[in-house]
């Protein structure tokens, strides 16, 4: 099984990558947090960041293009290929309401005429891989079955699939149905992404679905950063080891960012997941959200890991 970092916008950027590579260095492939091109540029300074081959070294990293203007997804990904990348990939499953009332992202489902033609250009022009990830619809999961026929005249590196609708945001349950259908009409290879948490989702999932390949994980490894080391090898908690990649990535976002407000902004948005690992921890959850310095911060995570011990979502202790 291959095992992917799914983009996550304002979260999974160069520095929380790196210090997942330094520290666990189990993920297979890292896709960005989406760039979105317009006619005027390429990429903001943020997305320049994040893209750069230095800040990727090691790591097979795969930029995402969020847009539905096939001239602005070409000119981005050529400026991607002169940087080395070989593959890019397309968002069509961000459910935000602002980005798809732009028709972007799973707004472009809506689409399918105008989708058709973008997908057609972009194949078409460019000489490189390129990758999809998609939700099944907007509204209504009988929609997939004509993206899929679409999906079918193109020769994708691989069709991702996060099986929910965009008005199910992340409510509800993967459409599994859904799913087992595409795995039985799509010409191209297929990625599963959706609710693997634990191990048990994990093996719950391959158990059903024994000829996927690949699975793209998100808030499951924003929650336990070595959950595919789980997975595949059962390793136990690790506090320590998690304690260094906590302090690795904070001190990596205080070389960039001024001041100590940017930097806790950060870590606090990640403890909103990664709390799930400290049961009974809500007093220390309390403190570390209203830390306002970050060395209030540093006391009250060394609190919680001092007296707390780390435990897998439903499973066992380290």
């Amino acid at each position: 099984m291959k095992f992917y970092l799914a983009p996550m916008e304002g979260i999974t950027g160069y520095i929380y990558r790196n210090a997942l590579y330094a520290c666990y260095d189990n993920i297979d492939r890292y896709f960005t947090p989406f760039i979105m091109p317009n006619q005027n540029r390429c990429f903001n300074s943020r997305e320049l960041n994040d893209v750069l081959p230095a800040h990727n070294r090691g790591m097979d990293t795969i930029p995402q293009i969020l847009t539905n203007n096939a001239e602005d997804f070409v000119k981005t990904a050529l400026e991607l290929q002169k940087m080395g990348y070989k593959e890019v990939n397309l968002n069509l499953g961000c459910p935000s309401r602002t980005v798809v009332t732009k028709m972007r992202g799973a707004g472009f489902l809506a689409e399918q005429q105008l989708l058709k033609k973008f997908l057609d250009e972009i194949f078409d022009r460019l000489d490189m891989k390129i990758s999809v990830k998609t939700r099944i619809g907007m509204e209504d999961a009988e929609e997939f079955y004509e993206l899929i026929e679409i999906y079918n005249k193109y020769p994708m590196e691989e069709l991702i699939i996060h099986p929910r609708l965009q008005t199910d945001y992340y409510k509800n349950k993967p459409n599994l149905d859904v799913f087992a259908d595409a795995l039985s009409l799509s010409r191209n290879k297929i990625c599963y992404n959706g609710d693997l948490f634990t191990r048990k989702d994990y093996e719950a999932f391959t158990a059903g679905f024994p000829q996927v390949e690949a699975v793209m994980l998100g808030r499951g490894v924003l929650t336990d950063p070595d959950l595919v080391g789980h997975i595949t090898g059962g390793t136990l908690p690790d506090q320590e080891r998690f304690k260094g990649f906590h302090d690795l990535l904070c001190s990596e976002y205080e070389k960039v960012m001024s001041g100590d407000r940017n930097v806790l902004f950060k870590m606090k948005e990640l403890w909103f997941y990664m709390i799930h690992l400290f049961p009974d921890s809500e007093k220390y959850a309390k403190k570390i959200k209203k830390a306002q310095h970050l060395r209030d911060y540093r006391a009250a995570v060394d609190a919680l890991l001092r007296d707390r011990t780390m435990q897998m979502p439903g499973g066992s202790e380290g």
